[in-house]
């Protein structure tokens, strides 16, 4: 919302089906409940409700994968229903994930045959709220969110594989009376050859991506949307949107940030009254060991290694366990400590790094926090406006 203050214009905030969805997800929120805090947020900020897109990012059966692919889908179809009804206009449908009585790998065409499903319950919630939706279809490899391994090259899509997915969802999406839907489709996910794993970022190199977006030169219409952008240097990201892929999903690389600094301050804070001792990093460190759910299959290696990824993964797991009530009371505390205490230019240059000629007396731990994530952000936006 600052970003959007500071550059007036649209301001697109997803949701994943894992977060959101219509039994709360792990955020613990519905589409509507979602929907009503960004838009009290932004009313609060003096952002115009206007410039608001709310979007659904892999709306499918992955939430239930686990599940026969009628259980699964039949609440994919009633989340999508519960997106669109809650007023989200960028709907993006991936139903290319097993379920638990398919085989391994799903064809192209059984993908295409359920993403039309939901989008025909996507339209007919839109058609009961007079709405048109937006849709986005297809989805990237790896699976989102990153990968648990490092990586070295991560191939992007084919071109011929990338034409294959838009024709069968078109073919099918027309078979089933929903081309005037699929004119709707603004964009089809593909990799570009981007990706990042616990402890490195595999780079947009365009050189590799040329076939596949010529892609682009026959299908006029479309764009491509890139997942997993995450830490990517503004560089690759100006050159993602002028190669054709002008929406740039981020995620774990903001959360990544707000980690930082509150772990920065919990270092300053360290300083300041010796008695508190990184107090907040043990206390997450504990959490997640006692709760491995969020982790466990993601983090591998010694347990070193694995000390190091509960806290410093760029696969950011530790998203997960901010909102225990043990983090947020540790989170108070660090902000009690802090308060009314003047962070030290040395300390400032020492733990807060890159916004450290950014504080003003006064700031307080969330406003310092914000800057770490806004000097994210800012990266996205600028690359995003170097085409305009």
């Amino acid at each position: 919302m600052s970003l959007a203050r500071k550059n007036p214009g649209p301001v697109l905030i997803e949701a994943t089906c894992n977060q959101v969805n219509q039994y709360g997800g792990y955020t613990g929120k519905t589409p509507a409940a979602f929907a009503k805090e960004v838009l009290e947020l932004a009313r609060a900020r003096g952002v115009p409700t206007s410039d608001l897109i709310l979007g659904g990012d892999h709306l499918g059966p992955n939430p239930w994968r686990k599940e026969t692919s009628a259980v699964a889908m039949a609440k994919a179809e009633e989340m999508v229903a519960a997106y669109v009804k809650a007023g989200f206009t960028k709907i993006h449908l991936d139903a290319s994930m097993p379920c638990g009585d398919d085989p391994k790998v799903l064809g192209d065409a059984i993908v295409a045959e359920r993403a039309a499903k939901l989008a025909t319950v996507a339209e007919r919630a839109a058609k009961e709220i007079g709405a048109r939706p937006l849709y986005v279809l297809g989805t990237e490899v790896p699976v989102p969110g990153g990968a648990n391994h490092a990586l070295d090259i991560v191939e992007p899509t084919t071109a011929s594989d990338a034409q294959a997915t838009i024709d069968i969802h078109r073919e099918i999406f027309t078979r089933n009376g929903l081309s005037e839907a699929f004119d709707r489709c603004i964009a089809f996910v593909v990799q570009p050859g981007v990706e990042f794993g616990n402890e490195n970022v595999v780079p947009y190199k365009p050189e590799l991506a040329q076939e596949l977006t010529k892609v682009l030169d026959k299908e006029d219409k479309l764009n491509f949307e890139a997942h997993s952008t995450d830490y990517q240097t503004e560089a690759s990201l100006a050159a993602l949107v002028r190669d054709g892929f002008p929406i740039l999903k981020v995620g774990p690389g903001l959360t990544f940030a707000l980690r930082e600094g509150l772990f920065a301050l919990d270092l300053v804070a360290t300083e300041l009254n010796r008695g508190y001792s990184r107090r907040l990093a043990s206390t997450m460190e504990r959490l997640m060991l006692e709760n491995k759910g969020d982790w466990q299959g993601h983090y591998h290696g010694s347990n070193t290694e694995i000390a190091l990824q509960l806290l410093y993964s760029y696969s950011d797991r530790i998203r997960y366990y901010w909102g225990l009530p043990a983090a947020a009371d540790a989170v108070r505390e660090l902000e009690d400590t802090l308060r009314g205490r003047a962070i030290p230019e040395t300390l400032a240059n020492q733990f807060l790094g890159r916004i450290a000629d950014k504080i003003r007396p006064g700031d307080d731990v969330p406003t310092i926090v914000k800057l770490y994530i806004s000097d994210v952000l800012d990266t996205w936006g600028r690359a995003c406006r170097s085409i305009t």
